[in-house]
Protein backbone atom coordinates (compact mmCIF):
# COMPACT_ATOMS: atom_id res chain seq x y z
CA UNK A 1 0.00 0.00 0.00
CA UNK A 2 1.64 3.15 -1.02
CA UNK A 3 2.36 5.48 1.97
CA UNK A 4 0.67 8.83 2.19
CA UNK A 5 2.92 11.73 1.58
CA UNK A 6 3.60 14.08 4.33
CA UNK A 7 3.48 17.61 3.62
CA UNK A 8 3.99 19.18 7.32
CA UNK A 9 4.52 17.67 10.44
CA UNK A 10 4.92 18.92 14.13
CA UNK A 11 8.79 18.47 14.72
CA UNK A 12 9.02 19.96 18.42
CA UNK A 13 6.64 20.64 20.86
CA UNK A 14 7.46 23.17 23.53
CA UNK A 15 5.26 24.64 25.82
CA UNK A 16 4.52 27.93 24.27
CA UNK A 17 5.83 27.03 21.08
CA UNK A 18 4.99 24.27 18.18
CA UNK A 19 7.52 23.88 15.01
CA UNK A 20 6.27 22.36 11.66
CA UNK A 21 8.15 21.57 9.14
CA UNK A 22 6.72 22.10 5.50
CA UNK A 23 7.45 20.51 2.28
CA UNK A 24 5.33 22.37 -0.22
CA UNK A 25 4.40 26.05 1.04
CA UNK A 26 2.09 26.11 -1.68
CA UNK A 27 0.19 22.89 -1.21
CA UNK A 28 0.28 23.83 2.38
CA UNK A 29 -1.53 27.51 2.20
CA UNK A 30 -5.83 27.35 1.39
CA UNK A 31 -6.47 29.01 -1.94
CA UNK A 32 -8.33 32.07 0.03
CA UNK A 33 -5.52 33.49 2.12
CA UNK A 34 -1.22 33.43 1.61
CA UNK A 35 0.24 32.40 4.60
CA UNK A 36 2.10 35.35 6.54
CA UNK A 37 3.32 35.96 9.97
CA UNK A 38 0.12 36.22 12.09
CA UNK A 39 -2.01 33.59 10.00
CA UNK A 40 -3.87 30.83 12.25
CA UNK A 41 -2.94 27.33 11.98
CA UNK A 42 -4.86 24.19 12.90
CA UNK A 43 -3.46 21.35 14.50
CA UNK A 44 -5.03 18.16 15.66
CA UNK A 45 -4.51 15.18 17.53
CA UNK A 46 -6.02 11.74 17.97
CA UNK A 47 -8.57 12.56 20.63
CA UNK A 48 -10.17 14.77 18.34
CA UNK A 49 -8.80 18.23 19.94
CA UNK A 50 -7.92 20.74 17.68
CA UNK A 51 -5.18 23.10 18.71
CA UNK A 52 -5.51 26.79 17.19
CA UNK A 53 -1.86 28.50 17.04
CA UNK A 54 -0.38 31.76 15.72
CA UNK A 55 2.43 31.43 13.47
CA UNK A 56 5.01 33.89 15.00
CA UNK A 57 7.65 33.39 12.05
CA UNK A 58 9.14 30.92 9.74
CA UNK A 59 12.92 29.85 8.40
CA UNK A 60 14.02 28.10 5.42
CA UNK A 61 16.40 25.03 5.06
CA UNK A 62 18.19 24.61 2.05
CA UNK A 63 19.69 20.59 1.68
CA UNK A 64 19.84 18.10 -0.55
CA UNK A 65 18.11 14.17 -1.19
CA UNK A 66 19.64 11.33 -1.83
CA UNK A 67 20.07 12.05 -5.70
CA UNK A 68 21.68 15.36 -4.70
CA UNK A 69 19.15 17.77 -6.12
CA UNK A 70 18.70 20.69 -4.08
CA UNK A 71 15.69 20.84 -1.31
CA UNK A 72 14.01 23.43 0.60
CA UNK A 73 11.93 22.67 3.68
CA UNK A 74 10.03 25.63 5.68
CA UNK A 75 10.23 26.17 9.24
CA UNK A 76 6.76 27.59 10.54
CA UNK A 77 7.53 28.48 14.35
CA UNK A 78 3.49 28.94 16.17
CA UNK A 79 2.56 30.02 19.72
CA UNK A 80 -0.52 27.87 20.77
CA UNK A 81 -3.44 30.07 21.76
CA UNK A 82 -5.98 27.60 22.70
CA UNK A 83 -7.92 24.06 21.82
CA UNK A 84 -11.35 23.23 20.07
CA UNK A 85 -12.96 20.44 21.56
CA UNK A 86 -16.27 19.00 21.10
CA UNK A 87 -16.92 22.45 18.86
CA UNK A 88 -15.79 25.07 22.33
CA UNK A 89 -12.91 26.68 21.75
CA UNK A 90 -10.62 27.33 25.52
CA UNK A 91 -8.04 29.26 26.15
CA UNK A 92 -4.54 27.74 26.28
CA UNK A 93 -2.49 25.06 24.63
CA UNK A 94 -1.14 22.37 26.83
CA UNK A 95 -3.34 19.80 26.47
CA UNK A 96 -2.74 18.53 22.56
CA UNK A 97 -1.86 14.73 22.90
CA UNK A 98 1.49 13.80 21.70
CA UNK A 99 2.38 13.55 18.84
CA UNK A 100 -0.37 15.76 17.25
CA UNK A 101 -1.64 13.49 13.81
CA UNK A 102 -2.59 16.44 11.28
CA UNK A 103 -1.32 20.32 10.32
CA UNK A 104 -2.68 22.84 7.92
CA UNK A 105 -3.61 25.90 7.74
CA UNK A 106 -7.06 27.48 10.00
CA UNK A 107 -9.65 27.81 7.64
CA UNK A 108 -11.65 31.39 7.85
CA UNK A 109 -14.59 29.78 8.89
CA UNK A 110 -13.02 28.04 11.83
CA UNK A 111 -11.50 31.39 13.11
CA UNK A 112 -14.52 33.71 12.66
CA UNK A 113 -16.64 30.73 14.36
CA UNK A 114 -14.11 30.81 17.33
CA UNK A 115 -14.55 34.59 17.86
CA UNK A 116 -18.30 34.47 17.28
CA UNK A 117 -19.00 31.92 19.74
CA UNK A 118 -16.34 33.08 22.01
CA UNK A 119 -18.84 35.80 23.49
CA UNK A 120 -22.88 35.80 23.83
CA UNK A 121 -24.10 38.21 21.62
CA UNK A 122 -25.40 40.46 24.56
CA UNK A 123 -21.81 40.71 26.08
CA UNK A 124 -19.91 41.81 22.20
CA UNK A 125 -18.27 44.67 21.92
CA UNK A 126 -16.44 45.25 18.52
CA UNK A 127 -14.24 48.11 17.08
CA UNK A 128 -11.95 46.35 14.55
CA UNK A 129 -11.20 43.26 11.98
CA UNK A 130 -8.65 40.44 12.18
CA UNK A 131 -5.67 42.30 10.44
CA UNK A 132 -5.03 39.32 8.40
CA UNK A 133 -8.70 39.21 7.38
CA UNK A 134 -10.63 41.90 7.69
CA UNK A 135 -13.80 39.88 6.75
CA UNK A 136 -13.52 38.43 10.42
CA UNK A 137 -14.49 40.80 13.28
CA UNK A 138 -12.96 40.60 16.63
CA UNK A 139 -15.60 41.35 19.11
CA UNK A 140 -14.20 41.93 22.93
CA UNK A 141 -16.55 40.91 25.95
CA UNK A 142 -17.76 44.53 26.23
CA UNK A 143 -17.89 44.22 30.69
CA UNK A 144 -14.84 43.27 30.61
CA UNK A 145 -13.16 45.60 28.57
CA UNK A 146 -14.72 48.39 30.42
CA UNK A 147 -14.61 47.79 33.95
CA UNK A 148 -10.93 46.01 34.19
CA UNK A 149 -9.33 49.34 33.16
CA UNK A 150 -7.42 49.92 29.69
CA UNK A 151 -3.93 51.33 27.99
CA UNK A 152 -3.88 52.13 24.45
CA UNK A 153 0.11 52.90 23.72
CA UNK A 154 1.52 53.90 20.42
CA UNK A 155 4.06 56.11 18.67
CA UNK A 156 2.88 59.66 16.98
CA UNK A 157 0.97 58.30 13.49
CA UNK A 158 0.03 55.10 15.30
CA UNK A 159 -3.59 55.70 15.40
CA UNK A 160 -3.64 56.45 19.01
CA UNK A 161 -5.98 58.90 18.84
CA UNK A 162 -8.36 57.69 16.40
CA UNK A 163 -8.50 54.39 18.19
CA UNK A 164 -10.07 55.88 21.25
CA UNK A 165 -11.96 58.15 19.63
CA UNK A 166 -13.51 54.51 17.64
CA UNK A 167 -13.67 53.14 21.01
CA UNK A 168 -16.19 55.90 22.68
CA UNK A 169 -17.97 56.41 19.92
CA UNK A 170 -19.20 52.47 19.49
CA UNK A 171 -19.77 52.78 23.47
CA UNK A 172 -22.20 56.05 23.05
CA UNK A 173 -24.01 54.22 19.95
CA UNK A 174 -24.67 50.17 21.96
CA UNK A 175 -28.18 49.86 22.83
CA UNK A 176 -30.16 47.33 24.43
CA UNK A 177 -33.77 47.34 23.16
CA UNK A 178 -35.13 50.28 21.02
CA UNK A 179 -35.59 52.99 23.31
CA UNK A 180 -35.05 56.25 21.65
CA UNK A 181 -32.18 59.37 22.84
CA UNK A 182 -28.96 59.06 24.83
CA UNK A 183 -27.61 55.48 26.30
CA UNK A 184 -26.42 55.05 29.79
CA UNK A 185 -22.66 55.59 29.02
CA UNK A 186 -20.63 58.62 30.72
CA UNK A 187 -17.07 59.11 30.15
CA UNK A 188 -14.98 62.01 30.49
CA UNK A 189 -12.23 63.05 28.37
CA UNK A 190 -9.09 64.66 29.61
CA UNK A 191 -7.79 66.26 26.20
CA UNK A 192 -4.34 67.97 26.49
CA UNK A 193 -4.76 68.86 22.97
CA UNK A 194 -7.83 69.89 21.90
CA UNK A 195 -8.17 66.85 19.77
CA UNK A 196 -11.73 64.96 20.56
CA UNK A 197 -13.71 68.30 19.68
CA UNK A 198 -14.27 67.44 16.12
CA UNK A 199 -14.86 63.44 16.84
CA UNK A 200 -17.66 63.80 19.55
CA UNK A 201 -19.85 67.05 18.00
CA UNK A 202 -22.25 66.43 20.55
CA UNK A 203 -20.65 66.19 23.43
CA UNK A 204 -20.42 68.74 26.51
CA UNK A 205 -17.41 70.42 25.98
CA UNK A 206 -15.59 72.84 28.43
CA UNK A 207 -12.47 74.82 28.09
CA UNK A 208 -10.42 76.43 30.15
CA UNK A 209 -12.89 80.05 29.76
CA UNK A 210 -15.90 77.77 30.52
CA UNK A 211 -14.70 75.06 33.29
CA UNK A 212 -15.41 75.90 36.87
CA UNK A 213 -14.00 74.37 39.34
CA UNK A 214 -14.20 75.21 43.56
CA UNK A 215 -11.55 75.90 45.30
CA UNK A 216 -12.65 74.87 48.41
CA UNK A 217 -13.22 71.44 47.58
CA UNK A 218 -9.82 70.74 47.16
CA UNK A 219 -7.47 68.99 49.64
CA UNK A 220 -4.94 69.61 52.10
CA UNK A 221 -2.41 68.23 49.59
CA UNK A 222 -3.28 70.12 47.28
CA UNK A 223 -4.23 73.09 48.82
CA UNK A 224 -0.35 73.38 50.01
CA UNK A 225 0.93 72.70 46.76
CA UNK A 226 -0.97 75.56 44.66
CA UNK A 227 -0.32 78.29 47.75
CA UNK A 228 2.85 76.94 49.91
CA UNK A 229 6.18 77.21 48.82
CA UNK A 230 7.02 73.98 48.97
CA UNK A 231 11.11 74.43 48.55
CA UNK A 232 10.81 76.95 51.40
CA UNK A 233 9.98 74.53 54.35
CA UNK A 234 8.62 77.21 56.48
CA UNK A 235 6.40 75.58 59.11
CA UNK A 236 4.67 78.97 60.13
CA UNK A 237 3.38 79.76 56.35
CA UNK A 238 1.68 76.60 56.37
CA UNK A 239 0.25 76.54 60.20
CA UNK A 240 -0.98 80.34 59.21
CA UNK A 241 -2.31 78.84 56.32
CA UNK A 242 -3.87 75.84 57.98
CA UNK A 243 -5.33 77.67 60.46
CA UNK A 244 -6.68 80.55 58.70
CA UNK A 245 -8.72 78.25 56.30
CA UNK A 246 -10.07 76.26 59.59
CA UNK A 247 -11.47 79.50 60.67
CA UNK A 248 -13.15 80.41 56.86
CA UNK A 249 -15.15 77.16 57.27
CA UNK A 250 -15.88 77.24 60.68
CA UNK A 251 -17.49 81.18 60.02
CA UNK A 252 -19.33 80.28 56.55
CA UNK A 253 -20.12 77.16 58.13
CA UNK A 254 -24.16 76.60 58.36
CA UNK A 255 -24.88 73.33 59.75
CA UNK A 256 -25.46 72.05 63.00
CA UNK A 257 -23.56 73.81 65.55
CA UNK A 258 -22.69 71.16 67.48
CA UNK A 259 -20.61 69.74 64.71
CA UNK A 260 -18.38 73.46 64.10
CA UNK A 261 -15.55 72.22 66.46
CA UNK A 262 -15.27 68.81 64.10
CA UNK A 263 -14.23 71.14 60.94
CA UNK A 264 -10.80 70.40 60.01
CA UNK A 265 -8.38 70.94 57.19
CA UNK A 266 -9.50 68.34 54.71
CA UNK A 267 -13.50 69.02 55.49
CA UNK A 268 -15.54 69.82 52.12
CA UNK A 269 -16.65 72.89 53.14
CA UNK A 270 -16.75 76.26 51.67
CA UNK A 271 -14.30 78.85 52.61
CA UNK A 272 -12.93 82.43 51.51
CA UNK A 273 -10.02 82.61 50.22
CA UNK A 274 -9.89 86.44 50.77
CA UNK A 275 -10.48 85.62 54.44
CA UNK A 276 -7.33 83.49 54.16
CA UNK A 277 -5.41 86.00 52.32
CA UNK A 278 -6.51 89.27 55.45
CA UNK A 279 -5.61 86.81 57.77
CA UNK A 280 -2.46 86.16 56.76
CA UNK A 281 -1.94 89.77 56.15
CA UNK A 282 -3.16 90.49 59.84
CA UNK A 283 -0.62 88.40 61.57
CA UNK A 284 2.49 89.77 59.27
CA UNK A 285 1.84 93.12 60.21
CA UNK A 286 0.20 92.16 64.11
CA UNK A 287 1.46 94.69 67.02
CA UNK A 288 1.03 93.54 70.43
CA UNK A 289 0.16 96.66 72.98
CA UNK A 290 2.48 96.06 76.31
CA UNK A 291 0.18 97.74 78.60
CA UNK A 292 2.38 100.67 79.01
CA UNK A 293 2.37 104.19 77.46
CA UNK A 294 5.52 105.91 75.94
CA UNK A 295 6.80 108.07 78.36
CA UNK A 296 8.58 111.06 76.25
CA UNK A 297 9.22 111.87 72.41
CA UNK A 298 7.03 112.03 69.61
CA UNK A 299 5.03 109.69 70.70
CA UNK A 300 4.98 110.03 74.32
CA UNK A 301 1.21 109.27 75.89
CA UNK A 302 1.22 106.88 73.33
CA UNK A 303 0.27 103.25 74.03
CA UNK A 304 3.40 101.13 73.67
CA UNK A 305 3.29 98.25 71.14
CA UNK A 306 5.62 95.06 70.16
CA UNK A 307 5.43 93.21 67.11
CA UNK A 308 4.08 89.80 66.90
CA UNK A 309 5.99 86.81 66.54
CA UNK A 310 5.00 86.56 62.74
CA UNK A 311 6.03 90.04 62.18
CA UNK A 312 7.24 90.43 58.65
CA UNK A 313 7.38 86.73 57.97
CA UNK A 314 4.96 85.70 55.93
CA UNK A 315 6.09 88.32 53.15
CA UNK A 316 6.87 85.86 50.95
CA UNK A 317 3.75 83.70 51.45
CA UNK A 318 1.05 86.75 51.42
CA UNK A 319 2.93 87.65 47.61
CA UNK A 320 2.18 84.72 46.61
CA UNK A 321 -1.19 84.27 47.64
CA UNK A 322 -1.82 87.44 45.85
CA UNK A 323 0.03 86.26 42.83
CA UNK A 324 -2.42 83.03 42.62
CA UNK A 325 -5.73 85.11 43.56
CA UNK A 326 -4.32 88.34 40.36
CA UNK A 327 -3.93 85.34 38.21
CA UNK A 328 -6.47 85.75 35.77
CA UNK A 329 -5.23 82.45 33.87
CA UNK A 330 -6.74 80.45 37.28
CA UNK A 331 -10.18 81.90 37.39
CA UNK A 332 -11.65 78.67 36.21
CA UNK A 333 -9.93 77.74 39.96
CA UNK A 334 -10.13 80.99 42.22
CA UNK A 335 -12.19 83.47 40.09
CA UNK A 336 -15.92 84.76 41.46
CA UNK A 337 -17.51 81.65 39.70
CA UNK A 338 -15.39 79.29 41.85
CA UNK A 339 -16.69 80.77 45.08
CA UNK A 340 -20.44 80.62 43.62
CA UNK A 341 -20.69 77.15 42.07
CA UNK A 342 -22.45 74.67 44.29
CA UNK A 343 -21.10 70.94 44.57
CA UNK A 344 -24.43 70.06 42.50
CA UNK A 345 -23.42 71.90 40.04
CA UNK A 346 -19.74 71.15 39.49
CA UNK A 347 -20.75 67.03 39.72
CA UNK A 348 -23.33 67.83 36.82
CA UNK A 349 -21.05 69.55 34.26
CA UNK A 350 -18.26 66.93 34.42
CA UNK A 351 -20.27 63.44 34.14
CA UNK A 352 -23.05 65.21 31.60
CA UNK A 353 -26.15 66.42 33.60
CA UNK A 354 -27.79 69.52 33.61
CA UNK A 355 -28.94 71.46 30.53
CA UNK A 356 -28.76 69.24 27.85
CA UNK A 357 -27.87 65.86 28.73
CA UNK A 358 -24.16 64.15 27.48
CA UNK A 359 -22.78 60.70 27.13
CA UNK A 360 -19.44 62.61 26.48
CA UNK A 361 -17.54 65.25 28.77
CA UNK A 362 -14.64 66.52 26.53
CA UNK A 363 -12.35 68.76 28.87
CA UNK A 364 -10.15 71.04 26.71
CA UNK A 365 -6.94 70.98 29.12
CA UNK A 366 -4.81 72.76 26.86
CA UNK A 367 -5.36 76.46 28.32
CA UNK A 368 -4.45 74.96 31.49
CA UNK A 369 -1.23 76.28 33.19
CA UNK A 370 1.40 73.35 33.28
CA UNK A 371 2.47 74.62 36.89
CA UNK A 372 -1.66 73.71 37.83
CA UNK A 373 -2.16 70.70 35.73
CA UNK A 374 -1.55 68.24 37.99
CA UNK A 375 -3.49 70.25 40.66
CA UNK A 376 -6.74 70.65 38.26
CA UNK A 377 -6.60 66.77 37.30
CA UNK A 378 -5.94 65.94 40.70
CA UNK A 379 -9.18 67.23 42.03
CA UNK A 380 -11.08 66.32 38.76
CA UNK A 381 -10.16 62.70 39.46
CA UNK A 382 -11.57 62.41 43.30
CA UNK A 383 -14.37 63.97 42.99
CA UNK A 384 -15.05 61.38 40.51
CA UNK A 385 -13.77 58.78 42.21
CA UNK A 386 -15.53 60.10 45.59
CA UNK A 387 -18.76 60.54 43.34
CA UNK A 388 -18.55 56.60 42.54
CA UNK A 389 -17.82 55.95 45.94
CA UNK A 390 -20.18 58.08 47.65
CA UNK A 391 -23.09 56.69 45.27
CA UNK A 392 -22.17 53.11 46.06
CA UNK A 393 -22.87 53.85 49.99
CA UNK A 394 -25.86 55.51 49.32
CA UNK A 395 -27.07 52.54 46.79
CA UNK A 396 -26.21 49.69 49.83
CA UNK A 397 -28.27 51.68 52.24
CA UNK A 398 -31.32 51.81 50.32
CA UNK A 399 -30.53 48.63 49.35
CA UNK A 400 -28.51 46.16 51.52
CA UNK A 401 -28.69 43.30 49.16
CA UNK A 402 -27.79 45.42 45.69
CA UNK A 403 -25.46 43.65 43.46
CA UNK A 404 -24.36 46.29 41.79
CA UNK A 405 -22.64 49.15 43.17
CA UNK A 406 -23.03 52.22 40.51
CA UNK A 407 -25.67 51.48 37.69
CA UNK A 408 -24.37 54.91 36.57
CA UNK A 409 -20.51 54.02 35.45
CA UNK A 410 -18.13 56.18 34.62
CA UNK A 411 -14.78 55.84 32.51
CA UNK A 412 -12.25 58.40 32.42
CA UNK A 413 -9.62 58.78 29.44
CA UNK A 414 -6.75 60.56 30.27
CA UNK A 415 -4.83 61.66 26.82
CA UNK A 416 -1.58 61.81 27.18
CA UNK A 417 -1.33 60.46 30.74
CA UNK A 418 2.53 60.40 30.98
CA UNK A 419 2.40 64.16 31.03
CA UNK A 420 0.36 64.44 34.62
CA UNK A 421 0.96 60.88 35.85
CA UNK A 422 4.77 59.99 34.67
CA UNK A 423 6.89 57.51 36.60
CA UNK A 424 8.35 60.48 38.83
CA UNK A 425 8.38 61.05 42.30
CA UNK A 426 8.72 65.19 42.02
CA UNK A 427 6.21 67.48 43.98
CA UNK A 428 4.59 69.28 41.18
CA UNK A 429 3.12 65.39 39.81
CA UNK A 430 2.13 64.12 43.33
CA UNK A 431 -1.47 65.35 43.48
CA UNK A 432 -2.45 64.00 40.08
CA UNK A 433 -1.02 60.59 41.02
CA UNK A 434 -2.14 60.09 44.37
CA UNK A 435 -5.76 60.55 42.67
CA UNK A 436 -5.53 58.64 39.43
CA UNK A 437 -3.43 55.65 41.61
CA UNK A 438 -6.41 55.44 43.90
CA UNK A 439 -8.50 55.16 40.76
CA UNK A 440 -6.43 52.76 38.94
CA UNK A 441 -6.66 50.10 42.93
CA UNK A 442 -9.81 50.67 44.24
CA UNK A 443 -11.89 52.77 41.17
CA UNK A 444 -13.62 49.07 39.81
CA UNK A 445 -15.50 48.76 43.01
CA UNK A 446 -17.16 52.12 42.85
CA UNK A 447 -18.23 52.04 39.00
CA UNK A 448 -15.04 54.35 38.12
CA UNK A 449 -12.66 52.87 35.55
CA UNK A 450 -9.95 53.76 33.57
CA UNK A 451 -8.34 54.15 29.63
CA UNK A 452 -4.89 54.94 29.50
CA UNK A 453 -3.76 56.60 26.18
CA UNK A 454 0.20 57.37 25.61
CA UNK A 455 2.78 57.49 23.40
CA UNK A 456 5.45 57.30 26.05
CA UNK A 457 4.33 54.27 28.14
CA UNK A 458 7.95 54.24 29.96
CA UNK A 459 7.28 57.10 31.40
CA UNK A 460 4.18 56.77 33.03
CA UNK A 461 3.56 55.53 36.83
CA UNK A 462 4.14 51.77 36.62
CA UNK A 463 1.76 51.43 39.66
CA UNK A 464 -1.07 52.41 37.24
CA UNK A 465 -0.41 50.90 34.21
CA UNK A 466 0.40 47.15 35.97
CA UNK A 467 -3.43 47.83 37.11
CA UNK A 468 -4.38 47.77 33.25
CA UNK A 469 -6.01 44.45 32.19
CA UNK A 470 -6.55 45.14 28.62
CA UNK A 471 -4.20 46.28 25.87
CA UNK A 472 -3.91 48.05 22.63
CA UNK A 473 -0.27 48.62 21.51
CA UNK A 474 -0.28 50.25 18.38
CA UNK A 475 3.05 50.98 16.83
CA UNK A 476 5.93 51.86 19.11
CA UNK A 477 9.21 53.07 17.87
CA UNK A 478 10.92 53.74 21.03
CA UNK A 479 13.28 51.00 22.47
CA UNK A 480 12.53 51.88 26.27
CA UNK A 481 8.50 51.76 25.83
CA UNK A 482 8.40 48.36 23.42
CA UNK A 483 10.11 47.02 26.40
CA UNK A 484 8.62 48.20 28.76
CA UNK A 485 5.09 47.24 27.29
CA UNK A 486 6.27 43.73 26.70
CA UNK A 487 7.37 43.50 30.67
CA UNK A 488 3.75 44.90 31.66
CA UNK A 489 1.45 42.42 29.50
CA UNK A 490 -0.15 40.22 31.34
CA UNK A 491 -0.59 37.73 28.01
CA UNK A 492 2.01 37.56 25.21
CA UNK A 493 2.22 36.54 21.85
CA UNK A 494 5.86 35.67 21.96
CA UNK A 495 7.52 37.05 19.11
CA UNK A 496 4.37 38.46 17.80
CA UNK A 497 5.43 41.38 20.36
CA UNK A 498 8.39 41.98 18.44
CA UNK A 499 5.67 43.36 15.32
CA UNK A 500 5.14 46.43 17.74
CA UNK A 501 7.40 48.96 15.61
CA UNK A 502 6.13 47.87 12.49
CA UNK A 503 2.41 47.77 12.50
CA UNK A 504 0.39 50.02 9.62
CA UNK A 505 -1.53 52.89 11.26
CA UNK A 506 -4.30 51.89 13.33
CA UNK A 507 -3.30 48.27 13.36
CA UNK A 508 -2.45 47.09 16.96
CA UNK A 509 -1.83 44.17 19.53
CA UNK A 510 -5.21 43.83 21.14
CA UNK A 511 -4.73 41.55 24.25
CA UNK A 512 -6.36 41.47 27.79
CA UNK A 513 -8.90 39.31 29.72
CA UNK A 514 -11.78 40.69 27.38
CA UNK A 515 -10.79 39.12 24.32
CA UNK A 516 -10.81 35.59 23.62
CA UNK A 517 -7.86 35.36 22.01
CA UNK A 518 -4.93 37.52 21.88
CA UNK A 519 -4.89 39.47 18.39
CA UNK A 520 -2.95 41.83 16.03
CA UNK A 521 -6.07 43.57 14.58
CA UNK A 522 -7.44 46.63 12.70
CA UNK A 523 -9.10 49.29 14.31
CA UNK A 524 -12.22 50.39 12.47
CA UNK A 525 -11.97 54.48 10.49
CA UNK A 526 -13.91 56.47 13.19
CA UNK A 527 -16.52 58.71 11.58
CA UNK A 528 -16.10 61.58 12.95
CA UNK A 529 -12.57 61.71 13.02
CA UNK A 530 -10.37 63.65 15.97
CA UNK A 531 -8.50 66.69 14.99
CA UNK A 532 -5.15 64.83 15.05
CA UNK A 533 -3.72 64.51 11.93
CA UNK A 534 -0.36 66.01 11.24
CA UNK A 535 -0.13 69.43 9.61
CA UNK A 536 1.19 69.23 6.15
CA UNK A 537 3.92 70.90 5.91
CA UNK A 538 5.93 70.83 2.88
CA UNK A 539 2.47 71.49 0.94
CA UNK A 540 1.80 74.85 3.22
CA UNK A 541 4.99 76.04 2.51
CA UNK A 542 4.85 75.51 -0.74
CA UNK A 543 1.78 77.87 -1.32
CA UNK A 544 1.88 81.58 -1.50
CA UNK A 545 3.22 83.66 1.57
CA UNK A 546 0.05 84.26 4.16
CA UNK A 547 -0.43 87.41 6.08
CA UNK A 548 -0.43 86.64 9.43
CA UNK A 549 -3.86 88.36 11.91
CA UNK A 550 -1.06 89.28 14.65
CA UNK A 551 -3.34 91.92 16.70
CA UNK A 552 -6.11 89.21 16.67
CA UNK A 553 -3.56 86.36 18.03
CA UNK A 554 -2.67 88.97 20.72
CA UNK A 555 -6.07 89.76 21.82
CA UNK A 556 -6.98 86.10 22.20
CA UNK A 557 -3.74 85.21 24.04
CA UNK A 558 -4.86 87.87 26.21
CA UNK A 559 -7.85 86.78 26.98
CA UNK A 560 -6.77 84.88 29.94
Amino acid sequence: MEHEKINAEVISVFPDKVKISVDDLEDFQLAEEKLKVGSYLRIADNDNAVLIAIIENFTIEVGHNAEGEPTRKYILEANPLGIIRDGKFERGGDTIAIPPKKVEPAKTEEIQKIFEESLADKDKFTFATLSTNSAIQVPVDGNKFFNKHIAIVGSTGSGKSHSVAKIIQEAVCAREGTYEGLNNSHIVIFDIHSEYKSAFPTARYIDISTLVLPYWMLNSDELQELFIDTEANDHNQRNVFKNAIINSKTQHYEGPVENKNRIHFDSPLYFDMRDVLKEARDINTLEIDTGEVYQSGAKKGQPKTTHGSLYGQLTNFISRLESRLNDKRLDFLLGDRSRTITFDDTLKQLIGYGEGNSNVTILDLSGVPFDVMSITVSLISRILFEYGYYYKRLRCNRSPDETINNDVPLLLVYEEAHKYVPNSDLAKYRASKQSIERIAKEGRKYGVSLLLASQRPSEISETIFAQCNNFLALRLTNPNDQNYVKRLLPDTLGNLVEKMPILRAGECLLIGDAVVLPSIVQIHECDPKPSSNDIPYFDLWKQEWIDLDIPSIKEEWYKI
